[in-house]
């Protein structure tokens, strides 16, 4: 009679799996989704309160002291940054009295240096969308007595960044002094994603003033990037605005460059200009060619592909939410549970995490509150609808409260293995961080969500796809549609015909134009350069970090099941 106990027990083990299994896969509740969006925003507030009583009108707020410090320009940041968050929880009172006193008492005309790239996706960005929501009623939050005062500061603003753009390639420099412009000793060296991600808010400024300086301003840094990449259509980390020459050649999807390729498809999305969507096409594939080494995304070589830097970090977790927006989804999901691995081991992301050691890497221990893993989140939750998204929404929102709240609002961590926090707060994190959250939740608490029904629907995008039929060549390179070549070093480059790829298009996808990659390619038509030879940043002789990645069963809509 003692034999068959083992079976038994294994068949009650089993199935007991199963339906642990089943419980955790039915996830976050209608109802628990709304109790988690009421949580976010109390989060909201418990900061944006913080901010107003303790930073106000300072740039940041500093939460474990309570004070304020001036980051940026001494313009109350936050608070600007914060606006359109304010309007999507529906607070009506506090956005209309931070519209009014915006408009009456923010002034440019300030002996101050500041980034253009943080000046433009956080104030002039954050002006712009307020300025939409308070002058348009389908809005529901449109205020009587607003008069385009944030339309014509963010057209002000702008006005003095433009003196960045005077350089001999159309790209901007990283800095301008908005009274004196470009300051005699600025560093011609900026970033790739510094000099390209900036055509979504100087693109909707050209439209609402009737001015294209600032649409092609952008485009042309855009233009003026592109034309310097790589023959397999790599763009580098850091280029010199003066003389096109790349100054740090390695490429990746993360530090320095990320938002590059972000701003390329949604400005396709905004505009619906092909030109942004041929570019993002050929650079989108490279990436999945020579980057993508499934789940993870490392640096190489811009032009050899030779790896270098064998790391993620966390500028990185933005990625699976853009291919989302592309229609690339099964990659996206592997991606995403690979990064929330990450999260879950430490309870935050680290800046950066080698997958050579597996560990957290030296120097870039810290999380200041990051919010593109979870507005990824968001966006994989929304094509899938697949639980395991607000599991790990709920688990990223736990972390934050449980490790990052302090007295005034969440503090920056500065070691995530240890969870020691930091005084200050980023203004994004009102900004997007939490933002995503509550769109996360808002999205599963039921058919009544902001998202699908209120006055921003999603079927306000362009979704068109395009196929070679249809007056779209897919054949064609970018330089060879638009007229743009390669500017390259002296006797570094002796063919163009290299570039040219061929691109197919998935009809069926979401929202775009997926390029035809196999990351089982091997590199090809690459340089041999001698920066590659360098000593690499860490060791590389350590097989890359491997984290079992989920079995797609319906790649779009369906469920993920463990494999």
């Amino acid at each position: 009679m003692g034999a068959p106990k083992k079976p038994l027990l294994l068949i009650l083990l089993i199935f007991s799996d199963f339906f642990v299994r089943e419980i955790l896969a039915e996830g976050v509740t209608k109802e628990g989704a709304k109790q988690l969006r009421d949580e976010v925003r109390e989060m909201f507030y418990h900061a944006f309160d913080g901010y107003m009583k303790h930073a106000f009108p300072r740039d940041e707020l500093k939460p474990l002291s309570c004070g304020g410090e001036d980051t940026l320009g001494g313009y109350a940041l936050t608070l600007i940054d914060s606006l359109d968050t304010l309007a999507l929880l529906g607070d009506r009172e506090r956005f209309a009295t931070s519209v009014e006193w915006i408009g009456k008492n923010l002034r440019f005309d300030i002996n101050k240096t500041v980034s253009v790239f943080e000046t433009t996706i956080r104030v002039l960005g954050g002006l712009l969308s307020a300025h939409l929501i308070a002058s348009d009623y389908n809005t529901g939050m449109r205020i009587p007595s607003y008069d385009d005062e944030l339309l014509h500061l963010a057209e002000d603003l702008a006005r003095r960044m433009l003196p960045a753009f005077d350089t001999p390639t159309g790209i901007p420099f990283g800095s301008v002094n908005l009274m004196h412009g470009v300051d005699e000793n600025e560093s011609k060296i900026t970033s790739t994603a510094g000099g390209g991600t900036l055509t979504l808010e100087f693109g909707v400024l050209s439209r609402l003033t009737n001015d294209p300086i600032f649409e092609q301003v952008t485009k042309n840094a855009v233009r003026g990037l592109w034309a310097r990449r790589s023959r397999i259509n790599l763009v580098g980390a850091h280029i010199d605005v003066f003389t096109g020459e790349w100054t740090q050649k390695d490429a990746g999807i993360g530090t320095s460059i990320d938002s590059f390729y972000e701003y390329l498809l949604k400005a396709y999305l905004l505009f619906g200009d092909e030109e942004y969507l041929f570019i993002f096409q050929e650079a989108y594939r490279a990436a999945m060619l020579y980057l993508y080494n499934d789940p993870w995304y490392v640096e190489v070589n811009m032009n050899s592909a030779a790896l270098v830097w064998p790391l993620f970090n966390s500028l990185q977790a933005f990625w699976p939410g853009l291919q989302v927006l592309a229609g690339d989804i099964e990659p996206a999901i592997r991606t995403h549970a690979a990064f929330f691995s990450v999260w879950k081991r430490y309870g935050f992301t680290p800046e950066g995490f080698n997958l050579a050691t597996f560990n957290v890497q030296q120097g870039q221990k810290s999380y200041p509150l990051r919010p593109e893993l979870i507005e990824s989140t968001y966006w994989l939750y929304k094509a899938t609808r697949n639980p395991r998204f607000l599991d790990a929404g709920r688990d990223m929102l736990a972390s934050l409260q449980y490790g990052a709240r302090c007295t005034c609002g969440y503090c920056h961590i500065t070691d995530v293995e240890f969870h020691q926090q930091e005084d200050h707060m980023e203004s994004f994190f009102l900004a997007e961080t939490v933002k995503y959250l509550w769109l996360l939740f808002d999205l599963a608490a039921g058919p009544d969500n902001l998202v699908e029904n209120g006055p921003y629907k999603s079927s306000n995008l362009r979704q068109e796809t395009y196929s070679s039929d249809s007056g779209f060549c897919p054949g064609l390179s970018h330089g060879q549609r638009y007229g743009i070549s390669y500017v390259a070093s002296e006797g570094s480059l002796e063919d163009e015909s290299s570039s040219t790829t061929q691109v197919a298009v998935v009809q069926d996808s979401p929202a775009l134009v997926i390029s035809n990659y196999s990351s089982d390619s091997p590199p090809s038509d690459v340089d041999e350069d001698p920066d590659h030879h360098k000593e690499p940043k860490e060791d590389q002789g350590v097989p890359l970090l491997e984290i079992e990645a989920p079995r797609i069963v319906n790649g779009t809509h369906g469920d993920v099941i463990e494999g």
